[in-house]
């Protein structure tokens, strides 16, 4: 079993930087692909951004050029630091993993592993 365990959340103005962290607490494999989702209230959730163990990453439309992920293998931890903030990515952000697959796409359904989520929210 594996616990994924996000820092990070808060509350900051638009135009504002935010970094949050995912802790994970063992690898099941050399080969596998971490991100980070988000929903907000009454929406699905959606895929931000994913990086995978060979280092490649996938970016959701609406956050490129101002999201980037990025991972430190040594700590089994995740990041995602945010740019240039706008009221609507105010959601609850979800770090998420699956082992023994490169990344292929932002779908929810691509991963089977969860953190319980921390919040992020934007005023204009």
């Amino acid at each position: 079993q594996v616990q994924l365990q996000e820092s990070g959340g808060g509350s900051v103005q638009a135009g504002g930087s935010l970094r949050l962290s995912c802790a994970a607490s063992r690898l099941l494999s050399s080969t596998y692909c971490m991100g980070w989702f988000r929903q907000a209230p009454e929406k699905e959730r959606e895929g931000v951004a994913a990086i995978g163990s060979d280092g490649s990453t996938i970016y959701a439309d609406s956050v490129k050029g101002r999201f980037t992920i990025s991972q430190d293998n040594a700590a089994n931890t995740l990041y995602l630091q945010m740019g240039s903030l706008k009221p609507e990515d105010t959601a609850m952000y979800y770090c998420a993993a699956v082992w023994w697959r490169r990344c292929s796409s932002l779908t929810r359904g691509s991963f089977n592993y969860w953190g319980q989520g921390t919040q992020v929210t934007v005023s204009s």
